[in-house]
């Protein structure tokens, strides 16, 4: 098995371990703090994601680009380099930024927010910057090599901490407040990122083949080419995530002043808020760790082609990347869409949120796309292009929050329609982007076949949902209907040859079986 698809593979259970174990920490979190308090949560955690973006500087992208390539040469010395580099620029923007973000927590909180108790969420964010600041580089080393288990193993260990505080955490914070417990459930992640930082240095120090702080400061004064070529994709990748990120922060803002000019109260505001942020949006978006898996895999494994000009191959990866998204991400799109209130129900208690699943699942497909084609754009030198179309997504779709949210008539509908509108819009470019630079072939008839699955799938699971086991428990009733779309999915998938044999055999545990 080549180190692409084994790195995707242990990326891909370690993703859907720590997205399931993230999905039960919200759960935790939203039965723990309430739709008031996971509204306070979430006005905060845009805020958490720029600052974290602003201290990487889109550094691990590159540092996996060019560490990759520094390992196709074996120049262990560039290694050495590039590392030393990185945390060198990381740790010196954490040190700048976290006094920052405490100075400006009180204007943030009760001038832009309208909410002033995002204070004390905003005051948990800071200890977690210069922690981060160390842990990207070395995840960005790690993947870089192409060795994908330190970064799967840190991220799980990272949600089990947090999972495993927060409970405690926010029960004996709340009775001060709904705003000290939202800031309990931010500082639970500070301690999860703490040791998933413990276990990647451990790691680094057991696995290194040179010793990191032997004349680290030379290292960094002789670093000014590494430094550029650093530069050259960090800062392009680091305009893509900024606008993303910058996009999100003012997100919250954007809907607390829509809605009001709406007619919502600011208490009612971060409740709905917190419903579409906070309930709904982490459903649709734990299928996503597909994509992140192929993302991550994915750069390393273009860029060392792309260093050795084999075009085919690059498409070869693309063409894996995208249909295993196309055909995860169909699954998962049709069992939120068809078991929304259901599993709202199970998870949260509360059919909240429900609304929002049916509307934007159908378009989720085109989210589950971007990150393997923004991966490709970054390996292909690209980056720029990346961000001018982030950018472009980024306008529209605060321009759409604010039309809409801002009518009586829309309200929090029109953010969710706005998201929406935003990233299929930066997919759609990201997709054009490629196709002028990867001759790339499209199979209509596949795709055709896929939605004719999906459809079929879907309303058998409908169906059984609403006739079979109606006296049974829900959590009996969804469970079968999930069991069945899944089976009769794949199943399908085979039958059509979207999925084939020898395709099948390459997966381990799939794999021994064909061999018997």
């Amino acid at each position: 098995m080549s180190k692409f698809l084994k790195g995707t593979f242990i990326l891909l259970a370690a993703g859907f371990v720590t997205r399931v174990l993230g999905f039960i920490y919200r759960i935790v979190l939203a039965r723990s703090i309430g739709e008031e308090g996971v509204g306070l949560y979430m006005m905060a955690y845009p805020t958490f994601i720029l600052v974290v973006t602003i201290t990487q500087l889109g550094l691990p992208v590159a540092i996996s680009k060019n560490i990759a390539e520094a390992e196709a040469r074996r120049d262990y010395a560039e290694i050495k380099k590039i590392l030393v580099v990185s945390l060198a620029i990381t740790i010196g923007l954490s040190i700048i930024i976290t006094p920052a973000l405490l100075l400006l927590a009180p204007i943030l909180s009760t001038t832009l927010f309208t909410d002033p108790r995002t204070y004390y969420p905003l005051m948990a964010i800071a200890p977690a910057l210069p922690i981060i600041a160390i842990s990207s580089v070395l995840r960005g080393y790690f993947q870089g090599r192409q060795n994908m288990r330190p970064s799967a193993i840190s991220q799980v260990l990272e949600q089990i901490v947090r999972i495993t505080l927060i409970a405690t955490a926010t029960k004996t914070f709340l009775p001060y407040g709904v705003e000290y417990a939202a800031a309990a459930a931010m500082g639970a992640s500070v301690l999860g990122e703490l040791l998933s930082l413990v276990y990647l240095l451990t790691t680094f120090k057991l696995k290194k083949q040179f010793r990191l702080r032997k004349n680290f400061f030379q290292f960094v004064h002789k670093g000014k080419r590494t430094f550029k070529e650093l530069m050259e994709i960090a800062l392009p990748t680091m305009g893509s995530r900024m606008i993303g990120s910058i996009a999100w922060f003012f997100e919250p803002i954007v809907v607390a002043h829509s809605l009001a000019l709406a007619g919502v109260i600011a208490v009612n505001a971060t409740k709905q808020y917190g419903s579409l942020t906070g309930y709904a949006m982490p459903l649709l978006m734990l299928p996503s760790f597909v994509t992140f898996s192929l993302s991550t895999s994915l750069v390393p494994a273009i860029s060392e082609a792309n260093s050795r000009n084999n075009h085919k191959l690059i498409e070869y990866r693309l063409q894996q990347a995208l249909r295993f998204v196309f055909l995860t991400g169909g699954l998962a799109v049709i069992i939120l869409y068809v078991l929304a209130d259901p599993l709202m129900q199970l998870m949260y208690g509360s059919t909240k949120g429900a609304y929002f699943i049916r509307v934007m699942a159908p378009f989720f497909l085109f989210y589950y796309y971007q990150g393997p084609l923004q991966a490709v754009l970054q390996a292909l030198n690209l980056a720029r292009a990346a961000m001018i179309n982030s950018l472009i997504g980024a306008v529209i779709k605060t321009a759409v929050i604010f039309l809409l949210a801002s009518q009586p008539s829309f309200g929090i509908t029109g953010v969710a329609l706005g998201i929406l509108v935003g990233f299929v819009l930066v997919t759609i470019l990201h997709f054009a982007t490629v196709l002028k630079k990867v001759a790339f072939s499209i199979y209509i008839l596949d795709y055709l076949k896929g939605f004719f699955v999906m459809g079929v799938s879907g309303w058998l699971g409908y169906w059984i949902f609403e006739n079979i086991l109606k006296n049974e428990h829900l959590i009996i009733r969804v469970f079968t209907a999930v069991s069945v779309m899944a089976i009769s999915y794949f199943l399908m998938l085979v039958f059509f040859r979207l999925i084939k044999k020898d395709e099948l055999s390459r997966i381990p545990w799939i794999g021994n079986l064909f061999s018997k």
